[in-house]
């Protein structure tokens, strides 16, 4: 109280009010008393205040419930915001009697020198500006600039605000994503696709080693399905075979997390099939070994080392199913349609699906499930029943016999269940990889046609309906259409 009352008997004072009303300052074609100055300062303040708190009020009432990204709700209330000081501070400084005409020589006049000492300033103004109206990148978006990758928290008219993946806020001049390359994982759509580099020793089943990258692959719950997972065989290196696994996500912020599994799923996968990751090699040639050996006494010889000293990360193969272990490439070899199939077209279909295993008893799927993917049975055999009619067998498929097709090929739902009669073995292809094995493969579509076409009557004989035939056309004839449609088959 004491300081406030200090200061009230200051100001009323009548040299300092004279000094507050008398002193007049020439603006423009127009002259303001201390005081007013004063008044319009607090007012534009004022204005700039409520602004901002319209601003937020604005983003979180009215873009929040119009669903509006994270990104668009910033960028419009950031605009907003400016937009609202704008036409705040004009009307302030028209209702205090300033000429803006005037005004505007003279800012002209003082923004030339100020711009030039300025240039940096502005420059990250404008590309502030351009950023929010263009927005190239906005919040919410996982983003690498020079090296710094993280989230876009905050775009505004000088600098940009970013997280990184340790959670550390970094300050980015707007200038710095205008000037240089800016890799934007999340702009329109964020999937990517990820490189993951494995080496493996020379003499290596290159058919195994596809198999155990692709089966890593699939044991990553945040790798996308579709586009399905690819191997590159990429080079002889000095000592390994160099292979890269290349899969999809749609995380981008997750990238290195799924890296690093993927690299423990590879490793497991790696061992479980006694595949070897062998260090850096090289080999030493000795010209004259006689006079080498002769050089040495009889105590420095060395003890002969094992044989096998190469390292591997790779011990006895794990146990379980007898045939988890067998190349996947023997297994389809089972099968009578692609027993005669060379090896780079047996690697293309491991490509698009993968083996699994059922226990006796254990329900592959039901009757009325949405089907999604076609099975070849390797190993073992499985029982076809409708359990709308007391659980009725219709059917055995045994060892090289194919089934669930019905469903995919017709777009329809299961048509029967189907049981594990023993330890079965499966090769699974899913819907979406089944029409590049199609293409690839016509003898192979006719052949599920003729197939299709006697199960589709069986069950009709039992008053099952499946699919909607075509009036004059016979089973085979519109399966075989429905087929070359659905899959784009020439």
């Amino acid at each position: 109280m004491t300081f406030l009352n200090s200061l009230f008997s200051l100001l009323a004072t009548p040299t300092l009010s004279s000094v507050l009303t008398d002193f007049r300052i020439p603006i423009a074609n127009e002259s303001f008393t201390l005081l007013e100055l004063f008044t319009i300062v607090g007012q534009l303040v004022l204005v700039w205040l409520a602004a901002r708190i319209v601003g937020a009020l604005v983003k979180r009432l009215i873009f929040k419930p119009m669903r509006l990204n994270r990104g668009r709700r910033e960028a419009a209330a950031t605009i907003l915001t400016y937009a609202l000081m704008a036409l705040g501070s004009t009307s302030v400084l028209v209702a205090s009697g300033l000429d803006l005409n005037s005004l505007t020589i003279v800012a002209g006049t003082v923004g030339i020198g100020v711009g030039i000492g300025l240039q940096t300033l502005a420059s990250h103004f404008m590309s502030g500006l351009i950023l929010l109206f263009e927005q190239p990148i906005k919040v919410g978006d996982f983003i690498e600039v020079d090296g710094l990758m993280g989230t876009v928290e905050k775009v505004s008219a000088r600098s940009t605000i970013v997280r990184t993946l340790d959670r550390v806020s970094v300050i980015v001049p707007n200038s710095r994503f205008i000037e240089n390359n800016v890799v934007n994982w999340s702009y329109e759509d964020p999937r990517s696709r990820l490189h993951i580099p494995v080496g493996v020793a020379y003499g290596s089943d290159m058919m195994m080693v596809t198999e155990a990258l692709l089966a890593a692959a699939r044991r990553e719950s945040r790798v996308l399905r579709q586009p399905s997972p690819k191997i590159w065989f990429k080079a002889f290196g000095d000592s390994s075979l160099n292979f890269e696994l290349l899969v999809w996500i749609d995380n981008p912020i997750e990238t290195q997390p799924i890296q690093s599994a993927l690299n423990y799923a590879i490793h497991a996968e790696l061992r479980s099939r006694g595949i070897e990751v062998p260090f850096p090699q090289r080999d030493l040639n000795i010209k004259d070994i006689d006079r080498f050996q002769a050089m040495l006494q009889p105590e420095q010889v060395p003890v002969a080392a094992p044989a096998s000293v190469r390292p591997s990360i790779a011990p006895p193969m794990a146990q379980g199913n007898r045939l988890d272990n067998i190349n996947l490439r023997e297994l389809l070899r089972r099968v009578s349609y692609f027993e005669h199939c060379r090896d780079w077209e047996l690697r293309q279909l491991i490509e698009y699906g993968y083996r699994q295993s059922f226990r006796k008893g254990e329900i592959v799927f039901k009757e009325g499930a949405l089907g999604s993917s076609f099975y070849i049975v390797l190993s073992g055999s499985v029982e076809v029943y409708l359990e709308k009619l007391g659980q009725k067998v219709l059917a055995t498929r045994g060892e090289g016999e194919f089934f669930g097709e019905m469903s995919l090929l017709l777009d329809a739902p299961r048509s029967a269940s189907i049981r594990a009669l023993e330890e079965t073995l499966l090769f699974v292809v899913e819907r979406s990889n089944l029409q590049p094995i199609l293409q690839r493969h016509q003898e192979l579509a006719d052949y599920i046609s003729e197939e299709l076409s006697d199960r589709t009557a069986s069950l009709e004989d039992l008053g099952v309906r499946v699919g909607n035939h075509d009036a004059g056309l016979k089973p085979i004839v519109w399966i075989r259409r429905q087929i070359t449609k659905l899959f784009e088959l020439s």
